[in-house]
């Protein structure tokens, strides 16, 4: 990452471990508005991203022209469609054309069904989503999955998701994360499958099916990150009151836990897909830039680890 240019203020952390980064090449894909637009020339001119634009020629520019930006010096791929622009992304993407996709003004699942398509793309995981969060209230980052793409995921699947995260986790610089499984409750309850699953991730971990990290589960929220209520409840871990990530049962749990996160706790936050044979910035109409920086910003990082350690 050039210093240049101001980094913005949030997840500051991350910008200085890009600090030494070359930018990577990435498939901005459909960006028929001012928010991916403005997003993607951040990130180029804080070189994360070389940037190649994927859409309708005359839509784009015609964005760009509106709002007073320079895209002169970006490639444009014109694609008349969304769904073309996502198909044409991921071809790009399987073909080693490009190292990292982001979505721009179209629906997650039509990007993630084009990414699906293209089975070069697949590893052996199930793709998931990683928030990454820094909080006023919580002395360190921390990284919440899946709370954008796995609906209801199966036991195998939050393998797969837990698995990412940690890995994620490891990119960052976290040797040994704290990874907490969220349930409602800290015992495991015949009548609540959450709790089942949080115990069978722990004993997968304890047989090397999970490596790399530290799991507890079942654990209440209250649990994984406060320090007072685990010695209120008396509560043995190495993980409960202070975890690095927090997995949660399904995709509406963790949706709405990261959007409380971010607009009741003044969280400035970051996302990404990994599981594919690249990442994926999966950024929301409402993120702010710095918001689409942080995720870019991911993106390099995962980029870089993948020439090394192909997933």
């Amino acid at each position: 990452m050039s210093p240049s240019p101001t980094a913005p203020n949030s997840l500051p952390a991350l910008f200085r471990r890009a600090e030494n980064l070359a930018p990577v090449r990435c498939a901005m894909v459909h960006p028929c508005d001012h928010a991916s637009l403005e997003g993607i020339i951040a990130a180029a001119q804080h070189q994360l991203v070389i940037p190649v634009l994927i859409g309708p020629k005359a839509k784009i520019e015609a964005v760009a022209a509106e709002h007073g930006f320079d895209i002169s010096g970006f490639e444009l791929i014109d694609e008349p469609f969304s769904h073309a622009a996502a198909e044409r992304a991921a071809i790009m993407a399987a073909h080693g054309e490009v190292e990292a996709l982001m979505k721009g003004s179209l629906h997650t699942d039509e990007l993630m069904h084009a990414v699906l398509r293209e089975r070069s793309l697949r590893t052996k995981r199930r793709m998931s989503h990683v928030f990454h969060f820094d909080l006023p209230a919580y002395d360190k980052p921390i990284l919440i999955t899946d709370a954008a793409l796995n609906i209801l995921p199966s036991l195998q699947d939050k393998a797969d998701i837990t698995q990412n995260a940690i890995d994620v986790a490891h990119i960052l610089g976290v040797a040994e994360p704290k990874v907490a499984i969220l349930a409602a409750v800290e015992t495991v309850s015949p009548e609540m499958q959450s709790t089942i699953d949080a115990a069978a991730l722990c004993k997968m971990a304890d047989r090397k099916q999970i490596t790399g990290a530290l799991l507890d589960g079942p654990l209440a929220f209250d649990n994984a990150i406060s320090p007072k209520a685990v010695k209120i409840k008396g509560i043995e871990s190495k993980v409960a009151g202070q975890a690095d990530i927090l997995v949660v049962p399904d995709l509406e749990a963790g949706n709405m836990l990261a959007k409380q996160l971010e607009y009741f706790g003044a969280a400035d936050s970051a996302g990404i897909v990994v599981g594919a044979r690249v990442p994926i910035a999966l950024t929301s109409r409402s993120d702010a830039t710095d918001t689409r920086l942080a995720s870019m910003l991911l993106v390099q990082l995962v980029a870089h680890h993948y020439r090394q350690n192909p997933p």
